[in-house]
């Protein structure tokens, strides 16, 4: 036998060469759960989109599904309970008092690392939200276990581990990321990646209520008042029915009144893809794609984007894609429904016109039915 023969084998690349050797106090975790999100009384709608989704991943596993409500005492809290049912929940773990009344990281941190400490979940999602990201991170490292972010996928592998997928280097690739070793797997969505399921009136079930171990004087931030940003930015591009898009095959900052006049001729928002923000275009709210907002409409309208991964993953969950591009092989047309290669500079005001004669400002929403 020779020198080269006796050398032992290379472990196999990526997770074929892993083994998953789960460790004993672990193997006791089990369940799905949402965190849901409520902040000032009202629910993130991605809390209800996560429950679809961990309802999915939970029938696969043969679980239950669990919704996390944490908030101060009162009936927005026992909504935000009931809602977790009526979108799917088995059960709800719900931690009540008065200082969660407005969101801060330690006390929301405290409160559902303790859930998870004590009621042992296998996977809890949170939405990806500003909200979502800083209890994630924080719980995430508390426990001691790995969070996947952004994640625009979420299956169960064969071995029963969470594949969570999400674009990297970029948005240039998709990679699926595992968990192996180490409960809760743990992985936050973006509002709109994941369709809302329906809504059905059931009775509020099973509902465990944990004590927060925390006081007021063991927090060191302090809510002095809440002031609402009267100048904040309206744009509701993810929950927009009609969206129309443009991208730098516009070819100039001021073409981009073509993308508001067809926006506003369809009563839609408008947005644009991540390198006409780079180029100080379009202000960074209305960036459309993995970096920007995720979007589900009825129609979107794409007109000068190329169509790369990044900006792929964030309207491919769009019921009716058009696009427009004076580019054959631009890779928009390979996920769009109706493709138009042409240039969009000369379209859009043919589109506009178009549906200005056809629309009455009282049908326009036959568009979105």
């Amino acid at each position: 036998m020779t020198e080269e023969a006796r050398k032992p084998a290379a472990p196999a690349a990526g997770r074929a060469g892993m083994k998953k050797e789960l460790p004993e106090h672990f193997k006791s975790y089990r369940h799905v759960w949402v965190a849901i999100e409520m902040e000032r009384g009202q629910v993130h709608p991605v809390s209800y989109e996560l429950l679809g989704c961990g309802r999915t991943l939970a029938d696969k596993l043969g679980v239950q599904l669990a919704g996390a409500v944490i908030g101060p005492p009162g009936e927005a809290t026992w909504h935000a309970v009931a809602e977790a049912f009526a979108y799917g929940a088995d059960m709800v773990y719900l931690v009540e008092d008065p200082i969660l009344k407005d969101y801060r990281n330690e006390p929301y941190s405290k409160a559902l690392t303790d859930l998870v400490n004590t009621y042992q979940p296998e996977i809890l999602l949170l939405g990806a939200t500003t909200l979502g990201r800083d209890l994630a991170g924080s719980v995430a490292t508390t426990l001691k276990t790995g969070l996947t972010a952004d994640c625009t996928e979420l299956d169960v592998d064969d071995d029963k581990s969470l594949a969570a997928t999400r674009p990297t280097f970029g948005g240039s690739l998709l990679c699926t990321i595992y968990t192996l070793n180490f409960r809760p797997q743990m992985a936050t969505v973006r509002p709109r990646v994941m369709p809302m399921p329906e809504r059905k009136e059931r009775p509020v079930g099973r509902v465990i209520q944990h004590k927060l171990s925390m006081m007021e004087e063991d927090i060191v931030t302090k809510v002095l008042s809440f002031i609402p940003d009267g100048q904040s930015s309206k744009v509701n591009l993810a929950y927009a029915d009609i969206v129309v898009a443009g991208g730098l095959g516009l070819g100039a900052a001021e073409n981009f009144q073509l993308i508001r006049n067809l926006a506003s001729t369809l009563g839609a928002e408008y947005g644009c893809s991540r390198p006409v923000v780079q180029k100080g275009w379009m202000p960074s709210e209305r960036q459309i794609g993995q970096t920007g907002k995720t979007i589900r409409p009825k129609l979107y309208i794409a007109a000068g984007i190329s169509g790369a991964i990044q900006h792929r993953v964030g309207v491919e969950g769009a019921d009716l894609i058009v696009a427009i591009n004076i580019d054959p092989n631009a890779p928009i047309f390979d996920f769009a429904h109706v493709g138009i290669v042409t240039d969009a500079v000369r379209l859009l005001p043919a589109l506009t016109e178009a549906f200005i004669r056809r629309l009455s400002p009282h049908n326009r929403d036959k568009l979105a039915s």
